[in-house]
């Protein structure tokens, strides 16, 4: 791995509700965790896939370059669940992670049952203002539980740790990206998963504690509630309408 990234990826590879009372239905947010950007959260119909994707969710496409590292060989997907990550990385943006990946610096031992590519791999970085993609959501990632369900059927969005990233913001976007996700490929609200869900044969433990900050000692509880509350949130504005391929 690059050294400047290390310790990288969840060492691999929040968002929030307003003010006082939550929405009904909605858990509260974990303490400690501010509102989202723009205060009360939304849960009212009214905008298209494509103006969420445009307008709220900002991607920028830095895509590794076909034929080459990660990307080397093509390994088609259809997607069945979403993956969320945090990068544990408190130097590198979502830009610096692009270019990482782009120049083929963040490699793994390739190994049976392990890493099969000798790349780390994953989709989309999202940082306070924007969501970076680096694989087509169609396109397998090197992200989750080597040869199995986690790479070979989801995809992986990274959040960004770095120093002066707004944390909130930066929930908030990927609860938006993953909503915007589960239209396009019709993936259900259960299939938005951390990475703690996928045990990775050999490692130990075998479950990671990632998103870290999304977990309650290690684990699903609370604080991922909460956030699969505000993808539902967002979800639920969804009309229908042109939906980007992305």
């Amino acid at each position: 791995m690059l050294s400047a990234f290390a310790p990288l990826l969840c060492a691999f590879v929040a968002a929030c509700t307003a003010p006082g009372s939550a929405p009904q239905g909605f858990p509260p947010p974990p303490q400690g965790y501010p509102s989202p950007p723009g205060g009360s959260p939304v849960t009212t119909r009214g905008i298209t896939p494509e103006q969420l994707l445009r307008s709220e969710i900002r991607v920028i496409s830095r895509l590794i370059p076909k034929g080459t590292y990660g990307r080397r060989l093509h390994r088609p997907m259809s997607p069945r669940y979403i993956t969320i990550h945090s990068t544990q990385n408190y130097s590198g943006d979502a830009f610096d992670h692009a270019r990482a990946l782009s120049n083929g610096k963040l490699r793994a031992r390739k190994r049976p049952g392990g890493n099969r590519i000798g790349f780390l791999t994953w989709h989309f970085t999202v940082q306070d203002n924007c969501a970076v993609q680096h694989l087509p959501t169609r396109e397998q990632g090197e992200h989750a539980d080597f040869d199995g369900p986690g790479n070979n059927y989801s995809v992986g969005i990274e959040m960004c740790e770095h120093r002066g990233n707004d944390r909130s913001a930066t929930i908030e976007r990927t609860a938006k990206l993953t909503a915007f996700l589960m239209y396009e490929h019709g993936i259900p609200l259960r299939n938005v998963v951390p990475h703690y869900h996928w045990p990775r044969r050999g490692a130990s433990p075998p479950n990671k504690n990632c998103p870290h900050f999304l977990l309650d000692n290690g684990r699903p509880g609370r604080k991922w509630a909460w956030f699969l509350s505000r993808v539902r949130a967002h979800y639920s504005r969804i009309k229908a309408g042109p939906c980007p391929r992305i």
